[in-house]
């Protein structure tokens, strides 16, 4: 059984050879700060006391006017929260308002949903607890030494993620390493499209002026992976601690790695 694991590999290896001397686009599960861990339940407990510190400032109420926005799109779903309108009750309006964005919020990452509404809101309250010195973001130990030599060998890196542009550079500009943003030639949000549709692949190829044939994209989600692939994108599927499995068919379909490290760079051909 070993022997075979190490032949699957060693063809693994030798597909991404040639495939890893281009523009990359990778997924934000890079790290130990996992959004189910830390960032998510962060939200959870800090959204209604965030919301009444920054209440009456500007950028809080472009967030609540497009969860307003959504709730509005999202009525006709089962169990959906509304954010209605000011009703004109003077001072008891905001602590009204507030509650009704917070069970709005509530149930959005119940559902585990991922609108840019949400993510906006969730992005915003992130800066600010990273700004604050709260949370840092720890990555795998062989993820920046890898981004490192990929950018020496003249490599892109782009990473594209359900969190908000925003958020990304907010976990590499705060990191146990440092400021690490100079790593990343660029971001993409859901604002470009979800990442379990084709064509999002196709607008960052055409974002970035590069052929989707020389893109390989590193991701956890086979959904994503099949997506990317659709699109003509070569994939990696990243297998990491706590990610959620893969079935047998994906396990043979898809091109396996557990580390950075393990694709190789253009002048190991």
């Amino acid at each position: 059984m070993p022997g075979k694991i190490e032949g699957k590999r060693r063809r693994e290896h030798q597909k991404m050879r040639w495939l890893v001397g281009i523009t990359n686009a990778m997924d934000m599960n890079l790290g130990k700060l996992q959004k189910m861990d830390i960032l998510f339940p962060y939200v959870k407990e800090n959204v209604e006391e965030y919301l009444q510190a920054h209440w009456e400032e500007e950028e809080c109420q472009q967030d609540v006017r497009l969860l307003r926005k959504q709730a509005e799109e999202d009525s006709h779903l089962d169990g959906a929260v509304p954010i209605p309108a000011a009703s004109g009750n003077g001072a008891d309006d905001p602590q009204w308002m507030i509650q009704a964005v917070v069970d709005n919020v509530y149930w959005q990452m119940s559902l585990d949903r991922k609108t840019t509404a949400l993510k906006q809101l969730q992005g915003h309250m992130w800066r600010a607890a990273f700004k604050a010195g709260h949370m840092k973001a720890e990555f795998f130990e062989d993820v920046v030494p890898a981004v490192r030599k990929w950018r020496e060998a003249g490599m892109k890196v782009y990473v594209y993620s359900s969190g908000s542009v925003e958020a990304q550079k907010l976990l590499f500009g705060h990191s146990t390493e440092g400021d690490i943003l100079e790593l990343v030639d660029g971001h993409f949000d859901t604002k470009i499209g979800h990442k379990v549709e084709s064509e999002s692949y196709q607008k960052i190829a055409s974002s970035i002026g590069c052929s989707t044939n020389n893109i390989l994209f590193l991701t956890d989600v086979s959904r994503e992976a099949s997506a990317a692939e659709e699109a003509g994108v070569h994939v990696a599927v990243v297998v990491r601690p706590g990610n959620a499995g893969l079935t047998d068919d994906e396990k043979t379909h898809f091109s396996l790695i557990t580390s950075f490290s393990e694709l190789y760079l253009p002048s190991s051909t």
